[in-house]
């Protein structure tokens, strides 16, 4: 073989090599943006979860706590009546307004006004939801975990 020959053959392999590579990163970035998009979808399914649970136990609460108040409201007033005291109500006034909140969170407004409220903070007071040290990195993940590890294995011995 002649030096051209084995230069244009080298060439063409460098060449079919390179191609061959930027395939497989495209490849590799295409799945990495597929498995992000999953967790993120994973992640908003289970916040949408937890949320619904929350307002769920909030509705549920307010079925005892609604009992209650009828009760106490009804006997508080009809104790007031009859004893002639009207200071006897006087503790409905607070307990109406753990009333007012549960029916609020539980099927009013409360949430569009906590995420309005939450928008607001993270558009004008970032710096309040810092972290402390920072976000973490890889590494200062992967220094705790070999700690733990190495941890993990003398405390076996």
């Amino acid at each position: 073989m002649s030096q051209s020959n084995s230069t244009t053959m080298g060439f063409l392999l460098s060449k079919s090599l390179d191609a061959n590579m930027k395939k497989q990163q495209e490849f590799m970035l295409h799945n990495a943006r597929l498995q992000m998009e999953r967790q993120m979808v994973m992640q908003n399914q289970m916040r949408e979860r937890q949320m619904a649970m929350q307002m769920a136990w909030s509705r549920e609460f307010l079925k005892y706590y609604g009992t209650f108040f009828t009760l106490a409201s009804l006997g508080l007033t009809a104790g007031a009546v009859k004893a002639r005291r009207p200071g006897l109500v006087a503790p409905l006034v607070p307990l109406s307004f753990v009333l007012a909140y549960q029916l609020d969170t539980g099927y009013g407004t409360l949430i569009q006004r906590m995420r309005g409220e939450a928008e607001s903070i993270m558009d004008s007071e970032r710096d309040r939801l810092e972290m402390p040290h920072g976000m973490p990195t890889f590494d200062s993940v992967e220094k705790e975990r070999r700690a733990r590890s190495s941890l993990g294995s003398l405390l076996e011995r």
